[in-house]
């Protein structure tokens, strides 16, 4: 499944592992994630294709905020 702009993906790597996520870019071996709490959409992480899985959702992030965002992914729960 390809990662696409909207995509929801659970990290299963690094500090924030076990935690959701949007994807608002991607590149054949990156994508930028972002939460909306620590990692806001105007300055999304970088994270490793490899260290993230895909979920079946997808969230519409054109003009979303940063409380939108984080009140859409609570649902799906993860760390605190």
């Amino acid at each position: 499944m390809k990662h696409m702009k909207g995509s929801v993906v659970r990290a299963n790597a690094g500090r924030d592992c076990g935690g959701y996520f949007v994807v608002t870019d991607a590149d054949d071996k990156y994508c930028f994630i972002a939460d909306g709490k620590s990692r806001k959409l105007g300055s999304p992480k970088r994270k490793n294709i490899k260290h993230i899985s895909l979920t079946d959702s997808m969230i519409d992030i054109n003009d979303i905020t940063d409380k939108k965002l984080r009140t859409l992914l609570k649902e799906f729960g993860g760390r605190e």
